[in-house]
């Protein structure tokens, strides 16, 4: 099968799934549509050198590279037209939304908690793919759960621990 060929199919069966990780992350639709694109493009140029066995995982790390990147360089603040008279609603008032969930911690713990309890994968697959150590995923993880857990005590996680 052609280079081209081989990634399109690739492409299309990962596209999606990449994009959700990414959204997870940047919390933001057009965003991750972005970031994600930006990690296919930059996948696509070492494309003859991807190992078929590992091409998800080298796909998942770009991504995921892309999205803490993006939320690096770009503001947490976003303008309104008008300052609203009233504050929004509480949590208690509004439906639990993941995306607004993890909008409540830094980055590096979005991506954990999205690439452990979104994408299933283990404590070692994390720590691969973020380049950090085991010890730090399953830190980083107790602490992005209890701030969950704090901001938002309705927050059921069904399964903690792997």
């Amino acid at each position: 099968m052609h280079r081209d060929e081989q990634f399109r199919d690739f492409f299309v069966a990962r596209a999606p799934a990449l994009r959700r990780t990414a959204y997870l992350i940047v919390g933001d639709w057009h965003a991750a549509e972005d970031v994600t694109q930006l990690g296919l493009a930059r996948l696509y140029v070492v494309w003859p050198r991807v190992r078929v066995e590992t091409a998800d995982a080298y796909a998942r790390r770009i991504v995921v590279n892309e999205a803490l990147g993006w939320l690096r360089r770009t503001r947490r603040e976003s303008a309104v037209e008008a300052v609203p008279d009233l504050p929004g609603p509480t949590v208690a008032e509004s439906p639990l939304d993941i995306g607004s969930a993890l909008a409540l911690l830094p980055g590096q713990q979005r991506a954990i908690i999205a690439l452990r309890y979104v994408d299933d994968l283990s404590v070692a697959e994390v720590a691969r793919v973020l380049d950090i150590a085991e010890g730090t995923v399953k830190s980083q993880t107790s602490r992005a759960l209890d701030t969950l857990r704090s901001r938002l005590p309705e927050l059921v996680l069904s399964e903690e621990t792997r």
